[in-house]
């Protein structure tokens, strides 16, 4: 038996799953399940040495900045401070470690595009990783410093809660970047856009931004920090969308090389059926053929060109905020607006072959996004922001359920063909 310990080995067996999985894009091997396996071993086992790593990094850290003084929970020179610090790091580091190390070594289609395009998506996948992190310790610090008011703790409680600060932060980003997927993927880009526009609210200098809309929060009114974080997590935001976008038509192209197979096969069953006494396919036949052969061919590249446009067009309004032009962020805010509302109306189109409730679904996530514009303007019954909530939350309600979609499809494309 192969010894797990060998330097190298979790490359090798990465390397070797990426070969099998492009072999066999639609099936699962029993070679390809053993490595597979072995794979996730190794890098749970990696796992848990970077949470090590991370922990003693943080212990050292504490260690030296507490060393004189009794640090609060949040504030100045507090655990959360220094959490923030951290763990922005340790995450940022492991993220990096997991994704060139696993995720893209056994995912090689990733390394397969524009080397411009991989820095670009791999720099804002750090930023995701690191921002959650550092976020996530400033409210969780915040949250217990409002419950203990005045609370202090000696050197060595702060340095081991620095060290949980790393170790957690490590061991999570690691993972992540090592089993990165579509749904993983979209929980983080949900994740992290609400914890970025979360601290945009709380560090907001004007108290009544909600009155106007959200992209009040990204003007130089709201002040320097609320600023840089809105239009920050914006442009990520964008980029990681067309990221996603990456992984879901990669898996659809599984799921759409099947239905396209499967469809040729019925009408050429069809035609066979229909010919006449000298041995033609008949002229009827010919056109529901055509026409059924086009209506349940599915259209990958244009879905995935909508939702570019959608992905560019969210980071455009965080790159044009709406005090440095107000037409062009509001194009590009519309732009993004209606390729998600093309996407939905035209999913039956684009996607012959999915459940129908999903298409129902999808009209009606349409339909709520019509009449949110509606009761916005002209009937005027709330504001923009609420508007642009409701736009959220559906958004990243229908992507969440179509990746689920796409997955069990996908997963019943594998099981036939296996």
């Amino acid at each position: 038996m192969t010894s797990n310990r060998r330097p190298g080995r979790a490359r090798e067996l990465a390397v070797s799953a990426a070969q099998e999985e492009s072999a066999h894009p639609a099936m699962a091997t029993a070679q390809q399940a053993e490595t597979q396996a072995r794979l996730q071993v190794l890098i749970e086992s990696r796992a848990i040495w970077s949470a090590l790593i991370g922990g003693l990094l943080g212990l050292m850290l504490g260690l030296v900045v507490f060393y004189d003084h009794r640090p609060p929970l949040a504030g100045d020179e507090s655990i959360q401070f220094y959490g923030a610090v951290i763990g922005g790091v340790t995450a940022g580091l492991a993220f990096l470690l997991g994704y060139s190390l696993n995720a893209r070594m056994a995912n090689i289609w990733i390394g397969q595009r524009p080397r411009l395009r991989q820095l670009i998506d791999t720099i804002a996948l750090l930023v995701v990783h690191s921002s959650i992190a550092v976020m996530g310790s400033l409210g969780i610090f915040r949250v217990f410093q409002e419950a203990f008011i005045g609370l202090t703790i000696d050197h060595i409680a702060g340095a081991v809660l620095l060290a949980v600060v790393g170790g957690v932060s490590a061991y999570f980003s690691f993972n992540s970047g090592a089993r990165i997927t579509a749904f993983s993927l979209s929980t983080l880009l949900a994740v992290f856009m609400a914890s970025g526009v979360l601290v945009s609210m709380i560090f907001a200098e004007n108290p009544f931004w909600w009155h106007v809309m959200f992209s009040e929060l990204g003007t130089g009114q709201a002040g320097l920090t609320s600023f840089w974080t809105f239009n920050t997590t914006l442009v990520v935001s964008g980029i990681i969308i067309t990221t996603l976008t990456a992984f879901i038509t990669r898996d659809l192209e599984i799921w759409a090389s099947h239905e396209r197979v499967r469809v040729a096969r019925r009408l050429a069953t069809r035609a066979e059926e229909n010919r006449n006494a000298a041995g033609k396919v008949r002229l009827r036949t010919r056109i529901s053929n055509a026409l059924s052969g086009h209506f349940r061919t599915p259209r990958i590249a244009l879905l995935r060109a909508a939702m570019i446009v959608m992905g560019l067009s969210l980071a455009g309004v965080g790159l044009i905020p709406i005090n440095l032009h107000h037409d062009l962020h509001s194009l590009v805010t519309g732009i993004s607006g209606l390729s998600f509302l093309f996407i939905l109306l035209s999913v039956p189109y684009l996607l012959p072959g999915f459940p129908r409730s999903f298409y129902l679904l999808s009209l009606i996530a349409a339909a709520g996004l019509v009449f949110s514009f509606l009761l916005w303007m002209p009937i005027d019954y709330w504001n923009l922001t609420s508007l642009e909530l409701v736009g959220a939350a559906i958004l990243f309600a229908w992507l969440i359920v179509f990746i689920r979609n796409i997955a069990a499809l996908v997963e019943r494309v594998r099981r036939i063909e296996h």
